[in-house]
C-alpha cells in the first residue's frame, strides 16, 4: 500500500496538500533523537503578522477530555488566538507555555504591563512509549527553533512533537492534508494538522478497509491522545468554526478510533479570515452563511481522517526509551 495510491474522500486537494495551502499559515519543526529521548515541538503559526493585536476568529472542541493541553478556555471564551499554537509531549506544556511567553513578549514588549496578558496555546499528547518523558528534554531553545524554522514545506512523520508519538499502536506523528472549494465563484481553502497518539491496531481502517484486522486480532488499550488542528480562510465566524470542529471526530472515527476513555481528543480550528484588530471598538465580519457550511464540514472529515493516515504511512520505524519499539505502517502493508 503505498500513499500515492489512496483515495481519501471526493474533494479537490490544495496544491501542497498540507495546511500551510491555507495562505499565511506556516509550520516548523524541532525534533529530539537520541537514545531514550524522542520528542520535540511543532509550532503553527496563523499568519505572517502581528498575531497578538490581530487575532484570529478560532474555536476549540474537546472530543474527550484526558489531557492537559493550556490556552483552550480562552479559546471557548473569547473565540480567537492570538499566538501559534505549539504541539508537544504531555510533560513539557509547561516548558513550551514559558518559551512561547518569552517568544510573544520579544515581539510585544507591553504583555503584561501596558497591555493585557498573553494565552498561549499548547497542545500535547505523551509520548512516553517512545520517550522518557520524565527527562523533560524540551527547552525554550527548541521551542524557538520551531518557531524560527517555520515555513509554507515542512515534513510529515515521526517528526517535531510527532517524533515518539503512537498510532494504532505502530508509528504514528504528525500528519497534514487540505481541501479546496468554491462558493460564489471564490475559491476558499481548509487544512488540517494532527499529532496522531492513540489506537488499538486491531481498529485501524485506512480508506474503508479493515487493514488492522489483518494484521492482528488482539484489541490492546486504546488509551492515548489525538490533537487535530484546523485552519480555513473561509469567513467563519467562532461559533461556524465550533460546528467545523465537532466533524473532526468524523474524520477520526473513519480511521478506525472509537475514542475510550483514557485517551484525549482535542480539536483546535481557526480562519485567516475576519481577522480581530485588538483595539478597534467595532468588528464587522463577512460571515460565511449557515446554509452553505457542507463543504467546509466534508473538507474538515477528509483532511483529519488523510492526515491521521499519512502520518503513520510518512513515518519510520523507531526505538526509543528502554528498547520499545514502534513499526512503521510502511513496512507491514
Amino acid at each position: 500500500m503505498k500513499y500515492s495510491d489512496l483515495k481519501f474522500g471526493i474533494m479537490e486537494k490544495g496544491k501542497r496538500n498540507l495546511i500551510t495551502d491555507v495562505a499565511g499559515v506556516t509550520v516548523g519543526h524541532c525534533t529530539l533523537s537520541d537514545g531514550g529521548v524522542q520528542t520535540g515541538v511543532t509550532a503553527i503559526i496563523p499568519h505572517q503578522g502581528d498575531v497578538f493585536h490581530d487575532k484570529c476568529p478560532a474555536a476549540a472542541h474537546v472530543v474527550n477530555g484526558f489531557g492537559k493541553s493550556a490556552g483552550l478556555i480562552q479559546i471557548q471564551e473569547l473565540g480567537n488566538i492570538e499566538t501559534p499554537l505549539l504541539l508537544t509531549n504531555t510533560l513539557s506544556v509547561g516548558d513550551a507555555f514559558s518559551a512561547c511567553v518569552k517568544y510573544m513578549v520579544k515581539r510585544n514588549p507591553g504583555i503584561g504591563r501596558e497591555e493585557c496578558s498573553v494565552n498561549p496555546v499548547i497542545l500535547e499528547c505523551n509520548d512516553g512509549f517512545l520517550n522518557d518523558i520524565q527527562a523533560l528534554s524540551v527547552k525554550d531553545e527548541h521551542v524557538f527553533k520551531a518557531l524560527e524554522s517555520a515555513g509554507e514545506d515542512f515534513a510529515l512523520g515521526a517528526v517535531g512533537g510527532g517524533r515518539g508519538m503512537s498510532c494504532y499502536n505502530l508509528k504514528g506523528g504528525i500528519g497534514s492534508a487540505s481541501r479546496v472549494f468554491d462558493y460564489n465563484g471564490k475559491r476558499y481553502t481548509l487544512g488540517a494538522l494532527v499529532m496522531t497518539n492513540f489506537g488499538t491496531l486491531c481498529d485501524l481502517t485506512v480508506c474503508g478497509e479493515r487493514v488492522g484486522a489483518r494484521l492482528s486480532a488482539k484489541a490492546e488499550e486504546a488509551k492515548g491522545s489525538c490533537i487535530m488542528v484546523i485552519a480555513t480562510d473561509a469567513p467563519l465566524s467562532s461559533r461556524q468554526l465550533t460546528r467545523v470542529t465537532h466533524r473532526a471526530q468524523s474524520g477520526l472515527a473513519r480511521t478506525g478510533a472509537v475514542t475510550e476513555g483514557g485517551s484525549g481528543e482535542v480539536v483546535v480550528a481557526f480562519t485567516t479570515a475576519n481577522r480581530m484588530k485588538m483595539y478597534e471598538p467595532f468588528w464587522q465580519p463577512t460571515l460565511l452563511n449557515d446554509n452553505f457550511m457542507e463543504s467546509v464540514f466534508r473538507a474538515a472529515t477528509e483532511c483529519v481522517e488523510e492526515s491521521i493516515i499519512r502520518s503513520m504511512l510518512e513515518a519510520e520505524t523507531v526505538v526509543g526509551f528502554r528498547g520499545h519499539k514502534r513499526t512503521a505502517l510502511s513496512e507491514l502493508i
